[in-house]
């Protein structure tokens, strides 16, 4: 906790991306009842979002499961994936959070300082923070809020489904994250990005392209 703490000094709030030509989901299983981190990469070209690369890695589990302490489960696995890559994306989608984390810094904050890349978090539960009632309509959007701060967004990506929860991970502006989020995502509640990389996270990599 200290030393997130004190990693989550070094976050840049601001956007700090170039041209985005690659963008890349992540997401982590587990396997053996929890003894095997299974840890994916989904590399899509942009914008037409279609795969271009992947790379998967299974790694013993090293560290417990504990609320606010998932990147030290998660990230051994997710950067010895990032090193199987031909090359490093322009933009990064966690699924998972990024400075909507008690200490402000998630696992998508984590990943993207260890890598001094682009990095959102996109998850799929409230972790802190509270909100406004959120209008049903596609692309609306309401301010997390935690003591007094916005550290994220509550995102409707399709008229009426449940929200994601957007936050800065690292080199992005809330903004600018909202709209990469956007972007990324189709007909489907989740982005193209957090949907191959759930499905090479949880089955065979060389399945087809998840429904």
């Amino acid at each position: 906790m200290a030393l997130q703490a004190e990693l989550a000094r070094r976050v840049v709030r601001k956007d700090a991306v170039g041209t985005v030509r690659r963008v890349a989901g992540v997401d982590v299983g587990f396997e053996d009842d929890g003894k095997v981190t299974r840890a994916a990469v989904a590399v899509l070209d942009f914008p037409g979002l279609a795969l271009v690369e992947r790379a998967v890695v299974r790694q013993p589990t090293r560290f417990p499961y504990i609320p606010g302490l998932l990147s030290f489960r998660e990230a051994p696995a997710v950067l010895a994936a990032f090193e199987r890559l031909r090359a490093m994306p322009d933009l990064i989608l966690y699924d998972g959070q990024g400075i909507a984390h008690p200490r402000r810094f998630g696992i998508a904050s984590h990943v993207g300082l260890a890598l001094d890349a682009p990095t959102i978090g996109v998850a799929k539960t409230r972790l802190v923070g509270e909100h406004r009632r959120l209008p049903e309509r596609k692309g609306a959007r309401v301010p997390l809020v935690d003591d007094g701060e916005t550290i994220g967004a509550v995102l409707r990506t399709r008229a009426g489904v449940t929200p994601l929860y957007v936050s800065i991970g690292h080199r992005v502006s809330l903004e600018a994250a909202v709209r990469w989020v956007m972007a990324c995502t189709t007909r489907y509640r989740l982005p193209e990005t957090t949907r191959w990389a759930h499905h090479l996270a949880s089955v065979d990599e060389d399945a087809k392209r998840p429904g």
